[in-house]
């Protein structure tokens, strides 16, 4: 899933950046509110995480911009500022969460995966995708074949949901990368080919098919 970082305190942001990369996201950053309205009204985030006190337009504005424009991405505000009647206004301007600063990194993360399951299971959407005798619980990140559990990295799993998302689909390199990486990534386009070698190693070499010059597709076990 992709996430949208909008904070102005750069040190903050990379910082939640790296760690929410390692928890298998891929992470947007930007640094003023109106990039941050730009960004988020590209519609190709599952969850932004917008800062209130923002320098071209701040929190609250960018919020209620986007939801004026029909936007249903989940926002969890961030803030220095404390006391109900900032909450409130918060809320009111149609956030679906509130954070107050300095907070707990793992209640962060807490809150993105809850705000991230709570738009699924709205949208009547099952988190448990069955391809086969592959299940795989993308609420619980948790992977199974012929009912025995495997064990994968984060990242291994965030390769896996792209295809499974995407059943009977080629899903290209690029795609991938974009989705399980970020824009930014700069390193060896190959780092795919790489992840899903293991992932046929753990699961089954012929589950995960490479479609030459198009990508991979997730085929349906005999």
């Amino acid at each position: 899933m992709r996430l949208l970082i909008v904070e102005d305190e750069k040190r903050l942001a990379l910082s939640l950046a790296r760690g929410l990369t390692a928890e298998g996201y891929a992470v947007d950053v930007v640094h003023d509110g109106l990039e941050g309205l730009h960004r988020a009204s590209e519609g190709v985030h599952d969850l932004v995480i917008l800062d209130i006190m923002l320098p071209g337009l701040n929190g609250y504005r960018v919020c209620a911009a986007l939801r004026a424009a029909g936007h249903d991405v989940p926002i969890l505000m961030l803030t220095a500022k404390d006391g109900e009647y900032d909450e409130a206004e918060g809320l009111d301007t149609g956030a679906d969460d509130y954070l107050t600063k300095p907070f707990s990194y793992v209640v962060l993360v807490a809150r993105v995966k809850a705000l991230l399951r709570r738009r699924g299971q709205g949208g009547g959407a099952s988190p448990v995708h069955a391809h086969g005798d592959l299940k795989v619980d993308t609420a619980a990140r948790r992977v199974f074949l012929a009912e025995a559990e495997i064990a994968l990295t984060a990242k291994e799993f965030s390769v896996l949901e792209q295809l499974v998302l995407r059943p009977g689909e080629v899903v290209s390199k690029a795609e991938i990368l974009e989705h399980v990486w970020d824009f930014a990534y700069d390193g060896d386009p190959n780092i795919v080919e790489v992840y899903v070698s293991t992932l046929r190693r753990k699961l089954r070499p012929e589950l995960i098919r490479t479609v030459r010059g198009a990508g991979y597709r997730l085929e349906t076990a005999p």
